[in-house]
């Protein structure tokens, strides 16, 4: 086991998967390929993604061994789906919260599958949708790809009013030469009131202090805030405890379908996952600066689809 401690933070939880089994009092799995969207009272099918994968809680699709925890996307069809794969998260599917934060540094170190119709990710979700459903609520990715660029790393924040109206900003962050996702690297957020920090390696690739939250609603959809009045209050939505996913996904709308080239099985490794807290608790949450709302002049964001 490596050293837990880190100067400034005070571990509060972690997991190192030094056992012959996944510890199920740390961690559910979502099961399936969708959900069913109460809000217009449908199925929503391929997690709203269209993704192709089906997830199971099999041994093989997840896996402990070498103190580590594998996350396997099989070529296998299942329940009228092409792939097999799993979903870890700290909040079991009957509600009950079995981690979740509110601020403090999360890390996973972790080895990453790339290719084609590959979409790993590690990543943060929030306990309660507070504000609204997603993103109005918020969503925090330390790491996903895009399956075809090994050698780069995206981290975002989504928030914003709920769908279809949620905002996403995104940085690309690229690996050192030579280095690809499917080495070792951990992946971190530095989480405070008022501002988020994302690090790969040690290394700060972005720092996030202006973003909002919507919880308005029209025919059920969210829509876009037209003014401060519609905004709730600052730091929403990320005020809350969140808690924490890691997930191999195949295909959607994000990385395309797999190709020929794409390697299956499709491994997400994961040595460990640590949460800490900040040595002398938060302060009070940074101001937002201006210029960022989008009826604001000068509102700039970097966004995907």
């Amino acid at each position: 086991m490596n050293d837990l401690q880190r100067p400034g933070w005070t571990l509060v939880w972690h997991d190192e998967f030094d056992g012959d089994g996944l510890d199920r009092t740390k961690w559910d799995f979502d099961l399936g390929n969708g959900f069913f969207d109460y809000r217009v009272h449908q199925w929503v099918p391929g997690w709203g993604n269209e993704e192709l994968q089906y997830y199971t809680g099999d041994p093989e699709n997840v896996q402990v061994r070498d103190s580590c925890v594998f996350l396997r996307a099989v070529k296998a069809p299942l329940h009228g789906c092409g792939y097999t794969s799993a979903r870890l998260k700290t909040k079991a599917r009957d509600g009950r919260v079995l981690f979740a934060k509110q601020y403090g540094r999360v890390e996973f170190r972790a080895r990453v599958p790339w290719g084609k119709g590959l979409w790993p990710a590690l990543w943060m979700l929030p306990v309660d949708d507070k504000y609204g459903g997603w993103a109005a609520s918020g969503e925090i990715d330390l790491m996903e790809i895009v399956g075809e660029k090994p050698e780069e790393v995206l981290s975002s924040i989504h928030f914003g009013s709920s769908f279809p109206r949620r905002t996403l900003v995104t940085k690309t962050h690229p690996l050192p030469a030579g280095s690809l996702v499917s080495d070792w690297h951990v992946y971190a957020v530095e989480w405070e009131p008022g501002e988020i920090r994302f690090f790969v390696d040690e290394a700060l690739t972005c720092t996030h202090r202006h973003w909002w939250s919507c919880s308005r609603l029209e025919n059920g959809l969210g829509v876009e805030a037209a003014g401060e009045a519609d905004l709730n209050p600052w730091p929403a939505p990320f005020d809350q405890p969140f808690y924490l996913l890691m997930n191999v996904a195949v295909g959607g709308n994000f990385p395309g379908v797999p190709n020929a080239a794409t390697v299956f099985p499709a491994e997400l490794v994961v040595d460990h996952v640590r949460v800490y807290d900040k040595a002398g608790g938060y302060g009070p949450a940074t101001p937002r600066g201006p210029g960022t709302m989008p009826w604001e002049p000068g509102h700039e964001q970097e966004r995907r689809s």
